[in-house]
């Protein structure tokens, strides 16, 4: 499942997989306990592939920094806990992308990051490299074996 269909939803814990649209909103999964929700249009809600890490140069969307984080994890959890200390979780994050713009990313937001990585790696959703980045070489390679 790619990270289109989770969500974060505001004043709510964890994660949650998005199963169905309906007239007012939306019904949710959560990834945590596996109750289902439903939460209306008014409601904050985040989409995961849409949101990006600020860094001093552009902005890194939140999939490859999962993936950085699952290259440096070996695929396993994070060796930090989101509970740990702010010094602790920003020395982590600074591993993991080190040109992340200190003002603008808070530690609450690394600890979101490390729970929701550790969530997602709870559920077996790991696929984080985006469809169309694997796609595009095999048609780029397809046109070269034509010419």
């Amino acid at each position: 499942m790619a990270l289109d269909k989770i969500l974060s939803i505001g004043g709510k814990p964890g994660l949650y997989k998005l199963l169905t649209q309906t007239r007012s909103g939306f019904v949710g999964e959560s990834l945590l306990d596996g109750k289902r929700v439903t939460v209306g249009i008014r409601s904050n809600v985040s989409v995961l592939s849409e949101i990006a890490i600020y860094t001093l140069e552009e902005e890194v969307p939140l999939r490859e920094v999962f993936q950085k984080i699952k290259e440096k994890e070996g695929g396993k959890k994070t060796s930090v806990s989101h509970k740990a200390d702010k010094i602790e979780l920003e020395e982590y994050f600074f591993e993991i992308l080190p040109n992340y713009d200190e003002d603008r990313v808070y530690a609450s937001d690394i600890k979101k990051i490390v729970q929701w990585y550790n969530i997602l790696l709870d559920n077996n959703l790991t696929d984080f490299v985006e469809a169309k980045d694997v796609e595009e070489p095999t048609a780029v390679d397809a046109s070269n074996e034509e010419e």
